[in-house]
């Protein structure tokens, strides 16, 4: 299918896309298979390409307007979302002008992204080291050959395998003095392996599995971003780490907003006998829809605020990210339990989409940071003497 002209998409093409998606949330969610209708469509309307910077083709755009086509998208299917954040952070990241790839390396990602819509994204997480975030050398390890690397190793979560074109995969060397960093690995290359174990509660069509990696051939640019690992950890990108904490919170916002929305309609509709008017008359509906409200506006200013300030090129530190992150997540679940509570049995039946909303918005606490990572940053920020503030 043709991949249509980049550009920032306005407020009718991003219902269209949030009708579209709904259609088929639903079996995409009880199959647990990838969407890949979905991102066909994305790509139909250039919007993998939306933050590619315009001189590698790409339309540019913000953080709002990313920020608008996550919502727009999660509204429709959060998995979806969810992948889609995972794109618009590594292009964004390669778009920077004081990125370390090689620059014919990157160009190549960048223009891959905007003429063809391929999805990349970075494998970190392993089984024995659990989140990098938290520290510790990779398992996975590049042995340095004649003629580049061989790259062996295991990953966990992958989000979106069966649609990636890219893996940006962060390993080790096998020097005497290891070097830590990411190796750029094409999704066909020899050697790599789709073990398939993503069975979870929520995000199910993310096709998050596991990738194992042995002896895979690459070229010596590939390994794109090596450096002493400790560095990884004291080198934070305030401005990436906005854009990640934004869309993050933006996706698991969205799906509140949708339970919202199902739970307006349900008191409305809903007549008991016993009652004989809406549920929507009762006081404690109206109270349960007021604190609904509070979360909401709550979340909304917050992410205004952060968005505005990143696209101002003042973006928050990365611990006040972290804490918006945390912030949204939690209103978000507390949203959709909230809609629980008030529909009873009826919410929980899974021919409504009230339970699959429950379900996705759970996992918004394990994505990074971490809500103990992100409250000790705080708090250690908040610690530190003032000189050092």
């Amino acid at each position: 299918m043709p991949v249509g002209r980049p550009g920032r998409p306005d407020a009718q093409l991003l219902a269209h896309i949030t009708r579209s998606l709904a259609a088929t949330a639903a079996e995409f969610d009880a199959g647990g298979h990838f969407p890949h209708a979905n991102f066909e469509l994305l790509r139909r309307h250039g919007l993998l390409g939306l933050v590619v910077p315009r001189e590698f083709g790409g339309a540019g755009g913000r953080l709002a307007e990313a920020r608008e086509l996550i919502a727009a998208v999660a509204r429709g299917e959060p998995a979806t979302a969810l992948v889609l954040v995972m794109q618009l952070l590594l292009t964004r990241l390669l778009g920077q002008p004081d990125c370390r790839w090689p620059a014919a390396l990157r160009e190549r990602v960048l223009r891959s992204a905007v003429r063809e819509g391929a999805l990349g994204n970075q494998l970190r997480v392993e089984p024995e080291l659990g989140s990098p975030a938290r520290g510790g050398l990779p398992g996975t390890v590049a042995r340095r050959t004649a003629d580049g690397w061989r790259l062996s190793g295991h990953k966990l979560y992958t989000t979106g395998i069966d649609g990636l074109r890219w893996l940006v995969v962060w390993g080790r060397t096998d020097e005497p003095t290891p070097r830590a960093g990411q190796f750029l690995v094409p999704a066909d290359a020899p050697g790599l392996q789709v073990k398939r174990s993503w069975n979870h509660l929520g995000m199910r069509a993310t096709a998050s599995d596991e990738v194992l990696l042995d002896d895979v051939p690459i070229p010596l640019d590939h390994a794109v971003d090596l450096c002493a690992p400790e560095d990884w950890l004291t080198r934070p990108d305030p401005e990436q780490q906005a854009w990640m904490s934004v869309l993050l919170a933006t996706l698991y916002d969205a799906v509140a907003r949708n339970a919202r929305d199902w739970l307006l309609d349900f008191l409305r509709r809903r007549v008991p006998s016993s009652l004989g008017a809406p549920l929507a008359s009762l006081p404690r509906a109206q109270e349960a829809m007021g604190e609904i409200e509070l979360l909401l506006v709550a979340s909304q200013a917050q992410l205004d605020a952060a968005t505005a300030a990143a696209d101002a090129g003042r973006p928050w530190s990365a611990a006040d990210s972290g804490l918006l992150k945390v912030a949204v997540t939690r209103n978000a679940i507390a949203v959709v339990e909230l809609a629980l509570r008030q529909s009873g049995n009826h919410g929980l039946d899974r021919a409504n989409p009230l339970q699959r909303y429950h379900r996705d918005v759970l996992c918004g606490r394990v994505h990074t940071p971490q809500e103990d990572s992100a409250l000790v940053a705080a708090g250690r920020a908040a610690l530190r003497p003032a000189a050092q503030a």
